[in-house]
């Protein structure tokens, strides 16, 4: 995908467009009749992650492993049957936002992510993963991931979830000053 450039010493990473709009961009180009709803869009530096919920299945099953196993189906048929037009779309959307597409279904109590991005960050993490460390990152309590990794498996635990909201609270309302700040040019 090319995002970064040769420099003496090695590769650049270069910025990555503003994927803001990602999550409209999504809802105006999948078609109609593939989520009951619009999907949930994750994104972070590396990969928006796509994933919609399906109809319900009609019927009863004898138990839960029998719904499982049938919502499993389902997905996997979903995933089967619209993958030509999946690779089209996330080609468009590499091109558009320069991160790699990642997608995912769900239906009943069954999610499954497919086609995801792992990328090393001294070991290989998910995106939920990564979002963690780039928050701490982009927030100044750390100066690289690797530094963050070390910092939130010591101190952050269990309580990270709620932290972590609030973290990228204040800085939402950080980005909202600067924009209302005066021009520095």
């Amino acid at each position: 995908m090319g995002r970064g450039w040769k420099v003496r010493g090695g590769w650049q990473q270069g910025e990555v467009p503003s994927a803001a709009d990602a999550a409209a961009w999504f809802s105006g180009r999948l078609p109609d009749d593939w989520f009951t709803g619009d999907p949930e869009i994750t994104v972070d530096r590396e990969e928006i992650l796509v994933v919609g919920e399906l109809p319900p299945l009609p019927g009863e099953y004898a138990d839960d492993a029998e719904r499982a196993a049938a919502e499993s189906g389902r997905i996997s048929r979903f995933r089967e049957e619209t993958r030509d037009a999946r690779i089209e779309i996330a080609r468009q959307a590499e091109h558009r936002y320069r991160r790699k597409v990642s997608w995912g279904a769900r239906v009943g109590g069954t999610r499954e992510l497919f086609t995801t991005l792992s990328a090393p960050v001294m070991t290989r993490l998910r995106q939920p993963e990564r979002r963690v460390l780039d928050t701490l990152v982009d927030a100044g309590v750390a100066r690289s991931r690797s530094e963050a990794l070390a910092w939130a498996v010591r101190l952050v635990g269990q309580h990270a979830e709620s932290w972590l909201a609030e973290l990228r609270e204040a800085m939402a309302k950080v980005d909202d000053l600067r924009a209302q700040g005066p021009d520095a040019s």
